[in-house]
Protein backbone atom coordinates (compact mmCIF):
# COMPACT_ATOMS: atom_id res chain seq x y z
CA UNK A 1 0.00 0.00 0.00
CA UNK A 2 1.19 3.58 -0.70
CA UNK A 3 2.14 6.39 1.92
CA UNK A 4 3.03 9.93 1.86
CA UNK A 5 5.03 10.94 5.23
CA UNK A 6 4.68 14.66 5.86
CA UNK A 7 7.97 16.07 6.56
CA UNK A 8 8.44 19.54 4.96
CA UNK A 9 7.65 21.56 7.73
CA UNK A 10 9.95 24.29 9.66
CA UNK A 11 9.74 22.83 13.23
CA UNK A 12 9.01 25.91 14.81
CA UNK A 13 8.02 24.56 17.75
CA UNK A 14 11.59 23.07 18.52
CA UNK A 15 13.45 25.82 17.91
CA UNK A 16 16.15 25.94 18.75
CA UNK A 17 16.57 22.47 18.09
CA UNK A 18 15.82 22.73 14.61
CA UNK A 19 18.27 25.50 14.06
CA UNK A 20 20.65 23.27 12.44
CA UNK A 21 18.73 20.37 11.80
CA UNK A 22 14.93 19.96 9.75
CA UNK A 23 12.26 18.83 12.48
CA UNK A 24 11.84 15.08 10.91
CA UNK A 25 15.36 14.48 11.82
CA UNK A 26 14.82 15.21 15.87
CA UNK A 27 15.65 12.30 17.82
CA UNK A 28 13.82 10.62 20.52
CA UNK A 29 15.54 7.87 22.29
CA UNK A 30 18.13 7.74 19.34
CA UNK A 31 15.83 7.19 16.44
CA UNK A 32 15.02 10.24 14.32
CA UNK A 33 10.98 11.20 13.76
CA UNK A 34 11.48 10.29 10.33
CA UNK A 35 12.69 6.93 11.24
CA UNK A 36 10.06 6.35 13.38
CA UNK A 37 6.82 7.56 11.14
CA UNK A 38 8.41 5.12 8.55
CA UNK A 39 8.38 2.28 11.32
CA UNK A 40 4.82 2.94 12.60
CA UNK A 41 3.05 2.61 8.88
CA UNK A 42 5.50 -0.24 7.27
CA UNK A 43 4.24 -2.09 10.42
CA UNK A 44 0.89 -2.73 8.73
CA UNK A 45 2.49 -2.73 5.19
CA UNK A 46 2.61 0.73 3.59
CA UNK A 47 5.62 -0.07 2.17
CA UNK A 48 5.64 2.33 -1.13
CA UNK A 49 6.41 5.71 0.55
CA UNK A 50 7.09 9.17 -0.68
CA UNK A 51 8.22 11.89 1.78
CA UNK A 52 8.40 15.57 0.80
CA UNK A 53 11.51 17.57 2.07
CA UNK A 54 12.06 21.44 2.42
CA UNK A 55 13.28 22.40 5.68
CA UNK A 56 17.30 21.50 5.40
CA UNK A 57 16.53 19.82 2.83
CA UNK A 58 19.42 18.00 1.63
CA UNK A 59 20.44 16.80 5.05
CA UNK A 60 16.76 14.80 4.35
CA UNK A 61 18.01 13.60 1.23
CA UNK A 62 21.19 12.09 2.95
CA UNK A 63 19.68 10.67 5.46
CA UNK A 64 17.23 8.95 3.26
CA UNK A 65 19.95 7.70 1.53
CA UNK A 66 22.46 6.29 3.80
CA UNK A 67 19.54 4.52 5.60
CA UNK A 68 18.22 1.08 4.19
CA UNK A 69 14.84 1.40 5.05
CA UNK A 70 12.56 -1.38 4.62
CA UNK A 71 10.18 0.26 2.21
CA UNK A 72 10.56 1.76 -0.98
CA UNK A 73 11.38 5.23 -0.35
CA UNK A 74 10.87 8.44 -2.81
CA UNK A 75 10.97 12.14 -2.05
CA UNK A 76 8.94 14.84 -3.32
CA UNK A 77 11.34 18.35 -3.48
CA UNK A 78 9.61 21.34 -2.39
CA UNK A 79 13.32 23.44 -2.05
CA UNK A 80 11.52 26.52 -3.49
CA UNK A 81 8.43 26.72 -1.73
CA UNK A 82 6.52 25.09 0.84
CA UNK A 83 3.48 24.40 -0.28
CA UNK A 84 1.16 23.37 2.96
CA UNK A 85 -0.52 20.50 3.78
CA UNK A 86 -2.95 20.37 0.92
CA UNK A 87 -0.53 21.50 -1.77
CA UNK A 88 1.85 19.19 -0.49
CA UNK A 89 0.12 15.99 -1.63
CA UNK A 90 -1.28 17.74 -4.47
CA UNK A 91 2.06 17.94 -5.64
CA UNK A 92 2.65 13.94 -5.30
CA UNK A 93 -0.75 12.65 -7.29
CA UNK A 94 1.05 11.41 -9.92
CA UNK A 95 2.59 9.06 -6.94
CA UNK A 96 -0.81 7.28 -5.76
CA UNK A 97 -2.89 4.67 -7.91
CA UNK A 98 -6.40 4.18 -7.60
CA UNK A 99 -6.25 2.29 -4.08
CA UNK A 100 -7.12 4.53 -0.53
CA UNK A 101 -3.72 5.74 0.87
CA UNK A 102 -1.97 7.36 4.15
CA UNK A 103 -1.03 10.21 4.54
CA UNK A 104 0.79 10.67 8.23
CA UNK A 105 2.52 13.76 9.91
CA UNK A 106 6.04 12.93 10.72
CA UNK A 107 5.83 14.23 14.21
CA UNK A 108 3.40 11.87 15.54
CA UNK A 109 4.19 9.18 17.72
CA UNK A 110 1.59 6.43 18.19
CA UNK A 111 0.54 2.61 18.48
CA UNK A 112 -3.00 3.45 16.28
CA UNK A 113 -3.78 0.32 14.63
CA UNK A 114 -3.59 1.15 11.06
CA UNK A 115 -4.95 -1.55 9.73
CA UNK A 116 -8.15 -1.29 11.99
CA UNK A 117 -8.96 2.21 10.62
CA UNK A 118 -7.83 1.03 6.73
CA UNK A 119 -11.02 -1.47 7.15
CA UNK A 120 -12.88 0.85 8.60
CA UNK A 121 -12.30 3.44 5.49
CA UNK A 122 -13.14 0.87 3.32
CA UNK A 123 -16.62 -0.17 5.02
CA UNK A 124 -17.42 3.36 4.04
CA UNK A 125 -18.60 5.59 1.05
CA UNK A 126 -15.88 7.88 2.44
CA UNK A 127 -13.47 10.06 0.47
CA UNK A 128 -11.67 10.70 3.86
CA UNK A 129 -11.03 9.08 6.87
CA UNK A 130 -9.49 11.33 10.22
CA UNK A 131 -8.10 9.74 12.97
CA UNK A 132 -9.19 11.84 15.87
CA UNK A 133 -9.31 11.33 19.58
CA UNK A 134 -10.43 12.85 22.80
CA UNK A 135 -8.15 15.32 24.18
CA UNK A 136 -7.22 19.19 24.66
CA UNK A 137 -6.71 20.71 21.70
CA UNK A 138 -6.46 24.65 20.94
CA UNK A 139 -8.67 23.61 18.02
CA UNK A 140 -11.02 20.75 17.34
CA UNK A 141 -12.74 19.42 14.19
CA UNK A 142 -16.56 19.09 14.57
CA UNK A 143 -18.44 16.06 14.16
CA UNK A 144 -22.03 15.00 14.00
CA UNK A 145 -23.08 11.98 15.87
CA UNK A 146 -22.63 9.78 12.85
CA UNK A 147 -18.66 10.94 13.16
CA UNK A 148 -19.25 13.37 9.91
CA UNK A 149 -17.25 15.93 9.53
CA UNK A 150 -19.19 19.21 9.73
CA UNK A 151 -17.11 21.91 10.55
CA UNK A 152 -13.83 23.43 12.69
CA UNK A 153 -13.35 25.23 16.16
CA UNK A 154 -10.50 27.74 17.31
CA UNK A 155 -10.99 27.16 20.98
CA UNK A 156 -8.53 30.19 21.58
CA UNK A 157 -9.88 33.19 19.49
CA UNK A 158 -13.46 31.41 19.64
CA UNK A 159 -13.28 31.12 15.79
CA UNK A 160 -15.83 28.68 13.82
CA UNK A 161 -16.53 27.44 10.98
CA UNK A 162 -19.80 25.47 10.58
CA UNK A 163 -20.18 23.62 7.03
CA UNK A 164 -23.86 22.17 7.72
CA UNK A 165 -26.12 23.35 9.90
CA UNK A 166 -26.97 20.55 12.68
CA UNK A 167 -30.02 20.29 15.20
CA UNK A 168 -28.30 17.95 17.13
CA UNK A 169 -25.54 18.78 19.16
CA UNK A 170 -21.63 19.08 17.98
CA UNK A 171 -18.90 16.92 19.33
CA UNK A 172 -15.27 18.47 19.65
CA UNK A 173 -12.35 15.93 18.93
CA UNK A 174 -8.81 16.50 18.07
CA UNK A 175 -7.34 15.83 15.10
CA UNK A 176 -3.93 13.52 14.87
CA UNK A 177 -2.44 13.84 11.78
CA UNK A 178 -3.41 10.72 10.27
CA UNK A 179 -5.58 10.43 7.21
CA UNK A 180 -6.38 7.39 5.03
CA UNK A 181 -7.75 9.12 1.55
CA UNK A 182 -9.50 7.67 -1.58
CA UNK A 183 -7.67 9.10 -5.15
CA UNK A 184 -10.77 11.47 -6.00
CA UNK A 185 -9.26 14.11 -3.62
CA UNK A 186 -7.18 14.68 -6.24
CA UNK A 187 -10.16 15.85 -8.68
CA UNK A 188 -11.57 17.93 -6.51
CA UNK A 189 -8.45 20.27 -5.29
CA UNK A 190 -8.23 23.67 -6.19
CA UNK A 191 -6.17 24.86 -8.82
CA UNK A 192 -3.98 26.45 -6.23
CA UNK A 193 -0.62 24.99 -5.71
CA UNK A 194 -0.81 26.04 -2.14
CA UNK A 195 -3.35 25.38 0.06
CA UNK A 196 -4.42 23.48 3.90
CA UNK A 197 -5.86 20.36 3.52
CA UNK A 198 -8.37 21.05 6.66
CA UNK A 199 -9.60 23.70 4.80
CA UNK A 200 -10.33 21.65 1.77
CA UNK A 201 -11.59 18.87 3.62
CA UNK A 202 -14.16 21.59 5.47
CA UNK A 203 -14.89 22.78 1.44
CA UNK A 204 -16.34 19.08 0.93
CA UNK A 205 -17.82 18.38 3.75
CA UNK A 206 -20.92 19.38 3.05
CA UNK A 207 -21.58 16.90 -0.14
CA UNK A 208 -18.93 14.59 0.59
CA UNK A 209 -18.24 11.66 3.74
CA UNK A 210 -15.61 13.50 5.96
CA UNK A 211 -15.64 10.95 8.94
CA UNK A 212 -13.39 10.40 12.08
CA UNK A 213 -11.84 7.14 12.68
CA UNK A 214 -11.86 7.86 17.23
CA UNK A 215 -9.04 6.00 18.45
CA UNK A 216 -9.38 7.30 21.97
CA UNK A 217 -8.11 4.06 23.33
CA UNK A 218 -4.81 4.11 21.74
CA UNK A 219 -1.48 6.04 22.81
CA UNK A 220 -0.70 9.36 20.48
CA UNK A 221 2.21 12.05 21.14
CA UNK A 222 2.37 15.41 19.12
CA UNK A 223 6.25 15.33 19.08
CA UNK A 224 6.77 18.73 17.10
CA UNK A 225 6.77 20.11 20.58
CA UNK A 226 9.02 20.30 23.29
CA UNK A 227 6.86 18.57 25.89
CA UNK A 228 6.02 16.10 23.43
CA UNK A 229 9.18 15.19 22.78
CA UNK A 230 9.45 14.74 26.49
CA UNK A 231 6.01 12.34 26.64
CA UNK A 232 7.30 10.49 23.31
CA UNK A 233 10.18 9.63 24.77
CA UNK A 234 8.66 8.24 28.08
CA UNK A 235 5.57 6.49 25.82
CA UNK A 236 8.56 4.54 23.57
CA UNK A 237 10.16 3.33 27.28
CA UNK A 238 7.45 1.95 28.17
CA UNK A 239 6.37 -0.02 25.15
CA UNK A 240 10.24 -1.50 25.08
CA UNK A 241 9.14 -2.33 28.69
CA UNK A 242 6.20 -3.91 27.83
CA UNK A 243 7.69 -5.55 24.77
CA UNK A 244 10.44 -7.40 27.10
CA UNK A 245 7.88 -8.21 29.97
CA UNK A 246 6.05 -10.27 27.29
CA UNK A 247 9.35 -11.84 26.00
CA UNK A 248 10.25 -13.39 29.21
Amino acid sequence: MKAMILAAGYGTRLKPITNNIPKALVEVNNITLLENAIKTITKFDFNDIIINVHHFAEKMRTFISENNFSANISISDEDEILLDTGGGLKNVHWFFDKEPFLLFNVDVVSDINLSKMMKFHKRSDALVTLAIRKRRSSKYLLFNEGNKLVGWKNQKNGEEKIVKEMKNFLKEMAFSGIHIIEPKIFELMPKENKFSIIELYLNLANNYLIQGFDHSDSQWIDAGKKHGLIQAREMMVNSNERKMNNIK
